[in-house]
């Protein structure tokens, strides 16, 4: 036997100890009060209680009603659980609740850089699908985007958009060597992966004499961003059903994949694509999940995040396409590099970061 094991197999204690039962019984039911508060929050978002909260709090559940036309009994249980979550702030003695400005950026400001909302829904969307990430785990066969409920890609698009409001042409971009001025003066774009358009379309709007081209291979997500570049009058953005190894063009001065690459099949093929329909001097913008290249370096709350949705959505999304790589959400600069290099890169660096992305620049 391994000694190395037989080490670790002695190390691991096998007596419980009361307290640490106790402590450990309470953190798991704090995370059970999380997962169930997230059903309230996106009740409260589609009802526009957050919203009617911040406009006429401090207010009571019989005000609250009053101003929403909700029921008053309702509202008051559901103003006691969002208190007792810290979501609101109360007042138990007049039963007045308010929101302070923290909690109303991150859940009643759906464009504030801190906009969570759009989570809840993605993490609903993993309960709805549970039963087809079972049958994966026996099967290990992999489930295709499109396969998963509508309230992943409405709370993908709304989660992500509001980071990329807040970083993508102010920090992301100029950050790339050259590519600001480019796409200030006209420049051809591809946004691969693009998912319902947030991205390209941000994109559109801050350099009107680029044009920019979303791909995704999901239909639903394309007539989706369609319909958002008509409802914001951008009319130059298309956006087409492709896959990151067969979207069409050629010469193009950037192409950009936004929290995308590691749910790729075959990520090495799309680098290959991609290197392969840049111009000369095009350049490709790799945004990432943060992760360090160990384990050991995401065992964080973060970490924690990203390693739950790899294991609903991102692993069985890589594993249902060809090749089936399964990079997974915390991939990591390394591996990320390893990917471009194999793909025919030769240049290759961290642009930027947040406290929640990673930014790579590829050139060939």
């Amino acid at each position: 036997m391994n000694p190395t094991l037989e080490t670790k197999r002695e190390s691991v204690r096998t007596k419980l100890d009361p307290d640490l039962l106790e402590q450990f019984a309470g953190k798991v039911m704090g995370d059970m009060g999380a997962a169930v508060s997230g059903a309230l929050v996106i009740l409260g978002d589609r009802l526009g209680i957050y919203q009617a909260l911040v406009k006429c709090g401090p207010a009571n559940s019989a005000t609250l009603a009053k101003s929403t036309g909700l029921d008053e009994r309702y509202l008051r249980e559901w103003l006691s659980a969002q208190a007792a979550s810290g979501y609101v702030e109360c007042d138990p003695d007049s039963g007045d609740f308010w929101m302070n400005p923290e909690q109303a950026a991150v859940f009643a400001e759906p464009d504030h850089p801190a906009a969570m909302t759009g989570g809840f829904f993605s993490i609903s969307s993993v309960y709805h699908d549970e039963p087809l990430v079972e049958d994966a785990f026996k099967s290990g066969r992999g489930i295709p985007w499109g396969d998963h409920h509508n309230c992943l890609f409405c709370g993908t698009e709304r989660f992500f958009r509001a980071a990329y409001a807040a970083y993508l042409t102010s920090s992301w971009i100029p950050a790339l060597d050259g590519v600001e001025a480019k796409l200030q003066a006209g420049a051809l774009v591809a946004d691969v992966g693009c998912g319902h358009g947030a991205s390209t379309l941000l994109m559109a709007k801050a350099f009107p004499n680029s044009r920019f081209i979303g791909f995704d291979l999901h239909d639903g997500s394309v007539e989706a961003a369609r319909h958002h570049a008509l409802e914001q009058g951008v009319t130059n953005a298309e956006f087409q059903v492709a896959t990151a190894k067969n979207f069409p063009g050629r010469d193009y001065d950037l192409v950009t994949i936004f929290d995308a690459l590691h749910d790729m099949g075959d990520p090495v093929g799309a680098a290959v694509h991609i290197r392969q329909a840049l111009g000369p001097d095009g350049t490709w913008m790799i945004v990432e999940p943060m992760a360090g290249d160990t384990l050991a370096e995401n065992l964080t709350p973060l970490g924690r995040i990203y390693y739950s949705f790899s294991t609903m959505i991102c692993t069985p999304a890589s594993k249902s396409q060809e090749v089936g790589l399964a990079l997974g959400a915390q991939a990591g600069e390394k591996r990320i590099r390893a990917v471009v290099e194999e793909g025919g890169f030769t240049r290759f660096r961290r642009a930027t970061e947040t406290p929640v992305n990673l930014v790579f620049e590829a050139r060939p």
